[in-house]
């Protein structure tokens, strides 16, 4: 695993950029988004510097997945919403701005918060069957 190369979020992380801090634990950091897509929009980093979420420690992304529902609840709490999305990309080509691990938590109002496109395809028995077995064996050589 390599560290993420120096951006925004570790300008942050290092104090060196003020931010609009919601949440900071040992292993996580959330601050309001400076460009949000609706009010509420809520950035989640974690602390270790990586830029793609499977490259994280198991402790970082576990230390995400017990924060995230929290702060799922604080946004609705905060701004009366009762959609959101839950938004994470990893790499250009998936949109990823930023090259530090980020969740979004972006408030749906109206036109406000995210609009999502879902050209859903079609999973054939053969090529499912294919990739599950691929999965498996890729799980079982995880260390």
């Amino acid at each position: 695993m390599s560290e993420a190369k120096e951006t925004v979020f570790g300008q942050i992380l290092d104090g060196n950029i003020p931010c609009h801090r919601v949440y900071e634990d040992e292993h996580v950091l959330a601050f309001l988004d400076v460009n949000p897509l609706s009010v509420g929009h809520t950035l989640v980093i974690p602390k270790e510097r990586r830029a793609h979420l499977h490259e994280l420690s198991d402790e970082s992304a576990a230390a995400l997945g017990r924060v995230l529902p929290r702060l799922c609840r604080a946004v609705v709490r905060a701004t009366g919403i009762s959609a959101y999305n839950v938004l994470q990309n990893n790499g250009r080509q998936a949109s990823q701005v930023v090259m530090h691990v980020h969740f979004h938590i972006i408030p749906k109002t109206g036109q406000a918060g995210l609009g999502i496109g879902w050209p859903a395809g079609k999973l054939e028995a053969s090529t499912a069957a294919e990739l599950v077995a691929s999965m498996r064996r890729a799980l079982e050589e995880e260390p």
